[in-house]
C-alpha cells in the first residue's frame, strides 16, 4: 500500500468541504489512515513549504494556510495513489483546473484551491514525518 499526505486548506474547511472532498477520496477507494483538524503552526507551515522560500507569493501562502483550521491527512491506497489524489484535486489553479476535479468543481480563485496533495512519494515520506511523527 501506498500512503501520500492530503491538506484540506482553510478555504474549504471555512466553505463546509471536507465531507465532500473526503468523499471523493473515498469513493475513489482511497482510505484515510490519520487525520488531524486544527490550526497549522507557524513552524510547522514554515517547514511544509520551505521550498518556496524566497519566492514573492511565501509570505501570502503561509498567511492562507495558518489563517484558520486545516485537515491534515494521511490517505493509503493501491501503488500510484500519490498521482491518483493529484488527478482528483486538479489543475492547481482552479480557474483552469477540469469539471469533475475537486478544485475543478470547487474552486473558485487563487490562493484558495482547497487541497494540497504530495506530488511524489518522496515528498509524500517528508511531509507525513513532519505531520505525523509517530505514524509507523
Amino acid at each position: 500500500m501506498e500512503r501520500t499526505l492530503v491538506i484540506i486548506k482553510p478555504d474549504a474547511v471555512e466553505r463546509g468541504l471536507v465531507g465532500e472532498i473526503v468523499g471523493r477520496l473515498e469513493a475513489k477507494g482511497l482510505r484515510m489512515l490519520a487525520a488531524v483538524l486544527g490550526q497549522m503552526p507557524l513552524e510547522i507551515a514554515e517547514r511544509h513549504y520551505e521550498e518556496h522560500k524566497g519566492k514573492p507569493f511565501f509570505g501570502e501562502l503561509i498567511e492562507f494556510i495558518t489563517r484558520s483550521p486545516s485537515l491534515v491527512a494521511v490517505v493509503e491506497g493501491p501503488e500510484g495513489t500519490h498521482a491518483v489524489v493529484r488527478a482528483l484535486m486538479g489543475a492547481t489553479d482552479p480557474k483552469k483546473a477540469a469539471p469533475g476535479t475537486i478544485r475543478g468543481d470547487l474552486g473558485t480563485e487563487m490562493p484558495d484551491n482547497l487541497v494540497h496533495g504530495s506530488d511524489s512519494l518522496q515528498s509524500a515520506a517528508r511531509e507525513i514525518a513532519l505531520f505525523f511523527p509517530d505514524l509507523p
